[in-house]
């Protein structure tokens, strides 16, 4: 089972304007450093919770099916199901139609349900499963905790930037930003 992102969201949850205010800085000598920080904290963020903030796409694939038929899309919130592809042995794709399947994206994980689930012919990575998610397509669609802790950690890694190399980054991360993403934090059995 293997899970990647095929598109990369259009914009950051927050501006560069906003982190700049945040910050309290009003040059601009400083832009791409701070926007590259913002996509970092972005990436922290939705890896510490396995959420996709702004709409993106996935791939989930799998060697086969699990024995219940139920597949876990664990990236959230998942907004659209694209398509469901089997490979047979000669790489030949058959995409699934809709009405065999049924997407349970109210749960966290999402939950997809397979009646029918025809065998892939390969032995590795026969099944695609390709879908969206997200908030939404604008920073505003957010969570404004979620933003806030994005701030924080841009904040703490703008101020420690110079002290420690680049290949000890990040030095820490800080006790307020963990305390605003755990509600997002998805429990770990």
């Amino acid at each position: 089972m293997t899970l990647f992102r095929t598109v990369d969201p259009a914009v950051e949850p927050v501006s560069l304007v906003e982190a700049k205010a945040h910050l309290r800085i009003a040059h601009d000598s400083e832009d791409e450093l701070i926007s590259g920080l913002i996509r970092a904290a972005r990436e922290e963020v939705e890896r510490a919770t396995g959420l996709a903030l702004i709409d993106q796409s996935w791939r989930l694939t799998l060697d086969a099916w699990p024995r219940t038929g139920l597949v876990l899309l664990e990236r959230a919130p998942v907004r659209t199901l694209l398509s469901v592809t089997v490979f047979d042995g000669d790489g030949g794709a058959s995409v699934l139609p809709p009405e065999s399947f049924e997407l349970d994206a109210i749960s966290r994980p999402a939950r997809l349900y397979l009646a029918m689930r025809p065998a892939p012919a390969t032995a590795l990575n026969g099944i695609e499963i390709d879908f969206t998610a997200g908030f939404g397509e604008a920073g505003t669609d957010v969570p404004d905790l979620l933003k806030r802790a994005m701030l924080i950690l841009v904040a703490h890694w703008y101020e420690f930037r110079g002290a420690f190399g680049a290949d000890s980054q990040p030095v820490s991360i800080p006790e307020e930003y963990r305390r605003l993403i755990a509600a997002h934090r998805s429990p770990r059995l």
